[in-house]
């Protein structure tokens, strides 16, 4: 069974998270029904002379406890904790799915876990250990940790897949673009199966410390399309797919999740850090057209919505033009006012918030919205979750350099 383009149809078979609010998706999608916030003090380094204070932070997760079903890949243990969440993440899709790994013909499956910053934990502590413990090397693993594409190669190795395996890096599209790929390789019949989405663990010093150079950082909360907003909180995580053909998945009799209908991507081609309205326009009309469905028909929107001033108040004026007069009707939320902003992650994230909210009939929050930016004037369902009956989600990536990405899942094919 093909698109009306001639080319192959993609689904959803599985899913996975790990997240300051949960470490798998039941425990994820529960905290977003209760509305809780991942947003805590930071810890588990110097603190020094940091001034922001907080972040969403992964504080539970034990390697050997959430990877020891890992056989084949025998140092995953001792990669970065990057790795350590993908591969995590990756297993409980790859279980969801009923995939049987290696495929007949590993050649066919693709395994693309990107990631904007790599394994800077392992940076941070070469680093410490040369400059400040005065240790005359670092451990000889380093290099095998901190490579952007070492989660890619890890589970790649887990589940013999022998196929197109990468990283994709796009800051805060980063998740985005590598569904989206792996979507293209399985339409255009390169692979049948696909694990694909984004690990990040940044959080550390040394990040802190670049970040709050930036002042994009809040000292309180993540608050988006708040008034009272005044910037991002950093998070950490990991959210992966398992995409299939269509008809491998039929034949194979799995419970398909979603269909991936549409993607769409552009460029600002304008500044490092401000955003454009023409950007993510571009992407969010290229996605629907690519879907082959009208603004009108996307029931739920998962926004970038970072809690920066002109993130939200441009996203909000990208959508009023996309959607026109459906804008004031779409159910609106950013669910990084829970996870806060998990960066090259966040996309894979958002995906499986937009895949719950269809199962479920039921959309997440944006919590900490007590009154609204003038300026952002949609309905960010505030601080309650809402029942409705969700057919098609959009999902909104928008990153540093102006890279938009955006996705659209639809409802299992009948």
């Amino acid at each position: 069974m093909k698109n009306g383009n001639g080319t192959r149809r993609v689904v959803v078979t599985g899913l996975g998270v790990v997240t300051p609010i949960g470490l798998n998706v039941a425990d994820f999608w529960s905290s977003l029904q209760a509305g809780k916030s991942g947003v805590s003090e930071l810890g588990g380094f110097p603190l020094d002379d940091l001034k922001i204070l907080i972040a969403a932070q992964i504080k539970d997760f034990d390697p050997k406890v959430q990877l020891k079903n890992y056989k084949r890949d025998k140092i995953i243990v001792h990669a970065d904790r990057y790795s350590w969440f993908a591969a995590a993440a990756a297993e409980q899709a790859v279980v969801q799915s009923g995939v049987e790994f290696p495929l007949e013909n590993p050649y066919r499956t693709a395994c693309i876990i990107g990631s904007g910053a790599g394994g800077l934990t392992t940076f941070e502590n070469a680093y410490r250990d040369l400059f400040i413990h005065n240790k005359r090397a670092t451990n000889p693993l380093t290099l095998l940790r901190i490579i952007g594409s070492s989660a890619s190669a890890h589970v790649g190795i887990e589940y013999g897949i022998k196929g197109p395996t990468f990283a994709t890096c796009s800051a805060c599209s980063t998740a985005t673009h590598a569904i989206g790929i792996a979507r293209d390789y399985i339409q255009n019949d390169l692979a049948d199966v696909a694990i694909a989405g984004a690990s990040e663990s940044v959080i550390n010093y040394g990040t802190m410390k670049a970040w709050q150079a930036l002042h994009v950082l809040s000292p309180q909360g993540c608050f988006p399309f708040a008034k009272k907003r005044n910037g991002t909180v950093l998070g950490e995580g990991a959210g992966i797919l398992v995409l299939e053909e269509l008809e491998h998945a039929k034949r194979r009799g799995a419970t398909i999740l979603a269909e991936l209908v549409g993607y769409g991507m552009a460029s600002d081609s304008q500044d490092m850090v401000k955003p454009t309205v023409e950007g993510p326009r571009y992407a969010m009309q290229m996605a629907l057209d690519d879907a082959r469905i009208e603004a009108s028909e996307i029931d739920y929107l998962n926004a970038h919505g970072t809690a920066t001033k002109d993130n939200d108040i441009n996203e909000t004026k990208a959508i009023k033009e996309v959607f026109k007069n459906a804008a004031s009707k779409l159910a609106i939320s950013s669910t990084k006012s829970m996870t806060g902003h998990p960066l090259g992650a966040g996309g894979g994230i958002e995906a499986v918030a937009c895949i719950k909210a269809m199962q479920e009939s039921w959309v997440p929050p944006t919590v900490g919205l007590d009154e609204a930016d003038p300026e952002c004037d949609l309905d960010y369902v505030p601080n309650v979750g809402r029942a409705m009956k969700v057919n098609y989600t959009m999902s909104n990536s928008f990153a540093f350099g102006g890279l938009n990405a955006v996705v659209i899942f639809g409802p299992p094919p009948a």
